[in-house]
């Protein structure tokens, strides 16, 4: 009985140990670019500001464009979509 508690004590420490370890590989791994933080904390972006761009948007002469599927080849699509839109009259 006692070699039981012993080893379940010790397992929590190893745990936790393990855990710690795992957390400070990620956090090394994750760090950033300085040139990239100092652009991103240079080009902060409010939501109050991106709503007074929708605010002042003009949605009436907007047309949905289907983009292309995996299977379909991109560039032949928009040119489609060029000629189609060249040859209706405004």
């Amino acid at each position: 009985m006692e070699g039981q508690e012993i080893l379940i004590i010790g397992g929590s420490f190893g745990l936790r140990e393990f855990t710690q370890i795992r957390y400070d590989v990620q956090k090394r791994l994750s760090k950033i670019d300085p040139a990239l933080e100092e652009r991103i904390k240079k080009n902060k972006i409010s939501l109050e500001s991106e709503y007074e761009k929708l605010q002042n948007s003009n949605f009436e002469d907007w047309k949905n464009v289907r983009g292309p599927r995996p299977w379909e080849d991109s560039k032949s699509l928009q040119q489609q979509h060029k000629q189609v839109l060249q040859s209706k009259p405004s």
